[in-house]
């Protein structure tokens, strides 16, 4: 069956996915969500044993409905190939009982390989199907992780230019030198002094500048995004969690039918919304386990039904999570207030007007598949540190707020369920939060001397991401205010004149 694509601000607007894909972002400022989930088409016990590539097109196909079976394999086999460091794609570790969904074996050791590895095809694939003859032009904000592993996806892409803009003191020394070394005529990385939710908001500004996309259009230039708000990111994201529950069955770590709940540390809430879309297709997923640093947004919306990003912006030692306005929860709002469009731009024209919404009692009875809690610093650390201690598994900052999570669910529910817990980057990506946890007296050392020592006392291989970047040299060094965004964009552009 055919999905088409409306925008979250308007259900009458239907488009097709290639269409979704090469827009991101829909006019009216919503994002675009599919006229209904799809049902999986094969029974779990049927994708047992399968590869990660051919569960990919299990999913993708019943999202991707105006893809050939040609395009789309083709989209799919030039993704998940040799650019990941294991045939299997995406490995589960047991540790403490507890199933480690590792999604940071791509090319830049962060789970947003894991969908960025394919968007660039599927928009290539989208622009020649609509008979695009405009150049793409990518723009994005990242929190860190987004930013390089769109940069690694688009740079040298004929037909595409990237531009990422990030916090220029918010993400970690790693994540920053894997963005400014990166090679390729048609990139630009671009610091701004302000916190990702300004980077985020100048990118949305941008993209509904009339006037700047006529501009843009006279020169043969377009937007779209690599950011989560894109359907082209969100859909290969479902695709882990169909394969999570294939695998853990074909273990016989489940039978078919048990229910797995899914802990997932979330920022901008689209590898969380991911999970959800899994379950309404028919993987039997339990609870939903929303986990939150410091700036703990969601936790408290969860808790409260009221969203609120009117408070104190904290950086922490899982920046990726660093955000207070999680574009993504409109997909979710949308879909809890009965796919009421005119609703749900209400609610985020008050978010936009006072920084704060609060969904109705009939809103928050549409939750219960989730639960919300955080983790603080010191937990973060904690976890860390007892998780190496206890099995000598090593955890990055993000994923032991969900472990730390995980474990206040379980003290507080008593649920014993099978867990699987989204492990969404290497620890190589953050080794002095790491080894400052695991122990003080690494604090001396350099971010690479604790890369080796990292390498050293996990028995785990440096990854060849942060090999490259050691010599490296700086390409990009560009930082501007972030009421300079646009005047960067049309430099960069050309259509400055």
């Amino acid at each position: 069956m055919e999905i088409l694509y409306s925008s979250t601000r308007d259900s009458a607007l239907k488009i097709t996915a290639s269409e979704a894909i090469l827009k991101g972002l829909a006019d009216d400022g919503g994002l675009f969500v599919p006229d209904h989930i799809p049902a999986l088409t094969c029974s779990m016990q049927e994708l047992t044993g399968k590869s990660y590539q051919e569960i990919a097109y299990e999913v993708m196909k019943l999202f991707l409905t105006d893809f050939t079976e040609e395009e789309l394999r083709n989209c799919i086999r030039c993704a998940y190939d040799s650019k990941f460091d294991t045939e299997v794609i995406a490995p589960i570790v047991e540790a403490e009982g507890t199933y480690y969904l590792e999604l940071f074996h791509g090319a830049t050791i962060a789970f947003k390989d894991m969908a960025l590895s394919i968007l660039p095809h599927l928009m290539i694939t989208s622009a020649k199907k609509n008979h695009v003859e405009n150049e793409i032009v990518i723009l994005t904000a990242t929190s860190g992780d987004t930013g390089k592993a769109a940069l690694a996806g688009f740079a040298g892409v004929e037909g595409t230019r990237i531009i990422v803009f990030y916090p220029k003191n918010g993400v970690s020394p790693i994540q920053e030198k894997q963005m400014v070394t990166q090679e390729g005529d048609n990139t630009l990385v671009v610091g701004i002094h302000g916190n990702f939710d300004d980077a985020q908001t100048g990118v949305k500004a941008l993209f509904n500048d009339r006037e700047l996309a006529e501009e843009m259009a006279a020169a043969g230039l377009q937007f779209s995004s690599a950011n989560s708000i894109n359907i082209g990111r969100l859909v290969p994201q479902v695709v882990y969690y169909v394969y999570a529950y294939a695998k853990l069955l074909e273990e016989g770590k489940l039978s078919e039918g048990q229910r797995m709940n899914v802990v997932v540390p979330t920022g901008n809430f689209g590898n969380i919304l991911a999970a959800y879309y899994a379950k309404q297709m028919g993987v039997p997923i339990g609870k939903l386990i929303c986990a939150s640093n410091e700036n703990k947004v969601l936790y408290d919306f969860f808790a409260t039904g009221q969203y609120d990003r009117n408070r104190e912006f904290v950086l922490t030692s899982s920046p990726s999570m660093d955000i207070l306005i999680s574009s993504n929860l409109e997909r979710l709002i949308y879909r809890i207030a009965g796919e009421n469009a005119d609703r749900n731009a209400q609610l985020m024209d008050q978010l936009v007007q006072t920084g704060s919404y609060e969904i109705t009692e009939q809103m928050r009875e549409k939750l219960a598949d989730f639960y919300g809690n955080y983790a603080s610093e010191e937990e973060t650390a904690d976890r860390i540190r007892s998780m190496y201690e206890s099995t000598g598994y090593v955890l990055d900052p993000h994923t032991a707020v969900a472990s730390a999570v995980c474990q206040k669910y379980v003290a507080d529910t008593k649920d014993e369920t099978v867990t699987v817990i989204a492990s969404t980057a290497s620890p190589f990506k953050f080794p002095r939060s790491v080894m400052n946890a695991i122990d003080g007296k690494y604090d001396s050392l350099s971010d690479f001397e604790l890369v080796d020592e990292l390498s050293r006392i996990s028995n785990v291989e440096v990854p060849d991401a942060v090999k490259r970047i050691r010599t490296a040299p700086v390409v990009h060094d560009h930082v501007c205010e972030k009421t300079q965004m646009k005047a960067v964009v049309k430099h960069f552009l050309g259509v400055d004149a």
